[in-house]
C-alpha cells in the first residue's frame, strides 16, 4: 500500500485524543497520565496505518522513539537508588537536619530557589537535584509550614535553572548539536534569557513568601521537633556532607553520568552501613524498594520514606509510551504537517520565534518528554532559521526555553511527573509557582519582537566561502 502525506486533520488527531483522555485523567479518572499515553500511541498507530504504513513499520517507530530514551531510563533507576541510599545513610536527613537550624523563615523560598540553581548547575541534572537538595528543602519547609506547592516551585525553578545553563547537561548539549550550533555560543547566548528569568522568579518567591510566612506564623516547636525526630533515628554529622560534594566534583570532572550516579548510590550504601549500622540485606531492599522508617513525625516519615528502584517505575514507563508516540510522530512526518501550516504566517523575526516556542509546547503536550519537545522542533526550523538569516543559537536557545524549562507546565510531562513523585506534591499544587517555566518562553517572545539580543547569520555567504576554501 502506497504511503500517503498526513493531512493537518490527521496529524492533530493524536494530539487531540492526547490531550482529550489527559483531561479526563486528570479531573476526572484521577488515573494518572499513563493510559491516556496509551491512548495517544493507538490512535497515532491508527492514523500510521490508515496513512498506508504496516504495523512493522509503526513498531519500528516505536523502538525508535524508546531506544533514543534509554539513557534516561537507566539515570531514572541509579536516582531511585541515589535517594533511597541517601536517606538511608544519612546523607539528606543531615541536609535536613543543619537546614532547619540555619536557614532564616523570612528568606527560606527565595534561597531555596537559589541554592538548587547553584547544585544543579554544577550537576548538570535538574533530577539529581531535585531528588537530592530539593527533597531536603521539602522537609525543612514543612518544618518552617511553608506550602509545599511554593516550596516545590522554587525548587523547581531553581533546578531548571540549572539544567539549562549547565554544560554537563544532557539537554543542553543536545539543543545545539539538532540546531547545529556549537555549545558555548549556545550557553552564552541562554545567559540573556535564563539570568533575567531567575532574578525575577527569586523576587518573586520573596514577595510570595512574605505573606505565606506571615499567614502560617512557623512553629520552632514544629522544627524542634522535626530535629528531635530526625537525632532519634539517624547518627547526623557534618562529614556526611561530603556525598554532595563528591558528587559535585565527579560532574565537575566530567565523569560520564551513569558511573558517576551509580558510584555515588553505592556508596551511599556503603555509608549506610557503616555510619547508621544497616545490614546489607536492609541496604539491598532498600536500594530496590526504598527507605521506610517510622520516626512518629508525620512530616518527615512523608518524605523519608521515599527512593527505590522500584519508585522509579512508574516514571520510567511514563517516559516510554511518550517516546514511542513521539518516534511515530516524528516518522510519519506529523509534525512536519503541523509546523508547516504555522510556518506559512511567518513574516517577521517576533512571528518566527513566537511559532519555535509553539510548536515545542506542541511538541511537550503531545508526548511529555524533553528530548522530543527539543529534538523535534530544532530538526524541523533549523533551515528555516538559516533561510531568514538568523543565527541557529536563537532556535537552540528557544528550544531549551519550552522543551527543558517550559514543559514543567505540562502535568502529565515526564518532569512534573518526575517531582512530583520525589516531592510528594501533584503538579498542579506546584505549576502555579513554577515561575522560571513561565518567564523563560515569554522572555523569548518579548526578544523576538524586539529583535533585542537575536542574532543574525548570512548562511549563504557562510556556505560559499566554505565552497571557496575547498576549491
Amino acid at each position: 500500500m502506497k504511503k500517503k502525506e498526513l493531512t493537518l486533520g490527521m496529524s492533530l488527531i493524536p494530539i487531540i485524543a492526547l490531550i482529550g483522555a489527559a483531561a479526563l485523567s486528570i479531573f476526572i479518572w484521577k488515573a494518572g497520565m499513563h493510559i491516556p499515553l496509551m491512548i495517544g500511541v493507538i490512535a497515532a498507530a491508527i492514523v500510521s496505518i490508515i496513512a498506508g504504513w504496516t504495523w512493522d513499520d509503526v513498531q519500528r517507530m516505536m523502538v525508535n522513539g524508546v531506544a533514543r530514551a534509554l539513557p534516561a531510563v537507566f539515570i531514572l533507576l541509579i536516582i531511585g537508588i541515589i535517594v533511597g541510599t541517601w536517606i538511608a545513610s544519612g546523607v539528606i536527613p543531615t541536609m535536613i537536619y543543619y537546614g532547619l537550624s540555619i536557614i532564616d523563615p523570612s528568606m527560606f523560598v527565595p534561597i531555596v530557589a537559589l541554592v538548587t540553581g547553584i547544585i544543579s548547575i554544577t550537576l548538570g541534572s535538574s533530577f539529581t537535584s531535585i531528588a537530592t537538595i530539593g527533597l531536603a528543602f521539602m522537609a525543612i519547609g514543612e518544618g518552617l509550614g511553608f506550602p509545599p506547592g511554593l516550596v516545590a516551585g522554587a525548587v523547581i525553578s531553581g533546578a531548571y535553572f540549572g539544567d539549562k545553563l549547565s554544560p554537563l547537561s544532557d539537554t543542553t548539549n543536545i539543543a545545539p548539536a539538532m540546531a547545529e550550533t556549537d555549545l558555548f555560543s549556545h550557553v552564552k547566548h541562554m545567559l540573556w534569557d535564563t539570568i533575567p528569568a531567575f532574578i525575577i522568579s527569586i523576587v518573586l518567591y520573596w514577595i510570595v513568601s512574605q505573606s505565606a510566612t506571615a499567614n502560617s506564623g512557623a512553629d520552632t516547636k514544629v522544627i524542634d521537633v522535626m530535629k528531635t525526630g530526625l537525632n532519634a533515628v539517624f547518627v547526623i554529622h557534618p562529614l556526611l556532607l561530603l556525598m554532595p560534594i563528591l558528587t559535585i566534583i565527579l560532574m565537575i570532572k566530567k565523569t560520564p553520568a551513569i558511573p558517576a550516579l551509580m558510584g555515588v548510590g553505592i556508596l551511599g550504601g556503603v555509608l549506610a552501613m557503616i555510619v547508621q549500622g544497616s545490614s546489607m540485606a536492609s541496604v539491598i531492599q532498600i536500594m530496590t524498594n526504598g527507605y521506610h522508617v517510622e520516626s512518629g513525625v508525620k512530616e518527615l516519615d512523608s518524605l523519608l520514606n521515599n527512593g527505590g528502584l522500584m519508585s522509579m517505575l512508574g516514571t520510567v514507563c511514563l517516559l516510554i509510551l511518550a517516546t514511542a508516540l513521539g518516534g511515530i510522530l516524528e516518522e510519519t512526518g506529523s509534525f512536519d504537517v503541523l509546523t508547516k501550516k504555522m510556518m506559512s504566517k511567518v513574516r517577521s523575526t517576533g512571528s518566527l520565534i513566537s511559532t519555535t516556542i509553539l510548536s515545542t509546547f506542541i511538541v511537550a503536550f503531545a508526548s511529555g518528554a524533553q528530548f522530543l519537545a527539543i529534538i523535534l522542533p530544532a530538526r524541523t526550523f533549523v533551515k528555516d532559521y538559516k533561510r531568514m538569516g538568523i543565527d541557529t543559537k536563537n532556535l537552540s536557545r528557544c528550544v531549551e526555553a519550552a522543551g527543558t524549562v517550559g514543559i514543567n507546565l505540562v502535568p502529565w510531562g515526564v518532569p512534573a511527573v518526575f517531582a512530583a513523585g520525589i516531592l510528594g506534591v501533584s503538579p498542579g499544587e506546584f505549576i502555579p509557582y513554577a515561575f522560571l517555566a513561565y518567564l523563560v518562553p515569554l522572555i523569548n517572545i518579548l526578544f523576538g519582537f524586539t529583535s533585542w539580543t537575536i542574532t543574525k547569520k548570512n548562511y549563504e555567504q557562510e556556505t560559499t566561502e566554505k565552497g571557496d576554501v575547498a576549491l
